[in-house]
């Protein structure tokens, strides 16, 4: 099979809530030599986007998300051995604290944006959704002195204006010299990750994954 109609087919199945066909497409991409990081940004990370627009725009629901999310979630557990065979000896990228913030619990950017960040090479710390400042302050805290970026996701106005919060948190105790600050989500803008004074914003998933990467070296 052509690697552009397996993409397609994974795509597809990620859509459909195809939990076993989503693994059986994924070891046979991989039987096809096809890598791990071209299976998730071509073809299943493809299908995530299709589902979360569907999402937002009322046209599947939650159980449909809830599935499709687990579809994704069995085609990583085989892929993320290859992920980090793959990764060069010695080379340290970081670890990404991933969150989504206080109040929310839309994760389908949050999700996107912590595979496209482990399938790059990050060590990854995932906090969940509906994340209080706090939490993502004290898991800072212990890795102080290591190479971290926050990233954080907030589809509401109202529990992005917790980001500003979190930056003023990390100030009072010390920690914004060491910590990388990424910020996303539909209401985040380069304007406000400026008036807050994180460091980045990225409009999907991929594009989240070149600037974390850039921001770290």
């Amino acid at each position: 099979m052509a690697n552009e109609e397996l993409f397609d087919k994974l795509r597809d199945s990620i859509v459909n809530q195809d939990i076993s066909g989503c693994v059986e497409l994924t070891n046979e991409a991989l039987a096809e030599g096809i890598s791990a990081l071209d299976i998730i940004t071509k073809g299943l990370s493809v299908g995530m986007k299709i589902i979360g627009d569907k999402f937002e725009a009322a046209e599947v629901f939650l159980p449909q998300i809830m599935m499709s999310a687990k579809a994704m979630k069995g085609a990583m557990e085989i892929l993320t051995p290859e992920l980090v065979k793959n990764r060069v000896a010695g080379e340290e990228i970081g670890t990404a604290i991933t969150f989504v913030a206080e109040g929310d619990i839309h994760d389908i950017g949050h999700r996107l944006v912590t595979t496209m960040l482990g399938a790059n090479g990050f060590d990854i710390i995932d906090l969940g959704t509906d994340v209080l400042n706090e939490t993502v302050i004290e898991e800072a805290a212990k890795h102080k002195g290591e190479k971290i970026i926050l990233v954080g996701s907030a589809l509401m106005t109202t529990s992005m204006l917790g980001q500003k919060d979190l930056m003023d948190r990390l100030g009072e105790e010390k920690l914004r010299d060491s910590v990388k600050c990424m910020f996303g989500g539909a209401p985040v803008s380069d304007g406000w990750i400026d008036e807050i004074g994180a460091d980045a914003t990225a409009e999907n998933a991929a594009e989240a994954a070149k600037i974390a990467l850039k921001i770290m070296e």
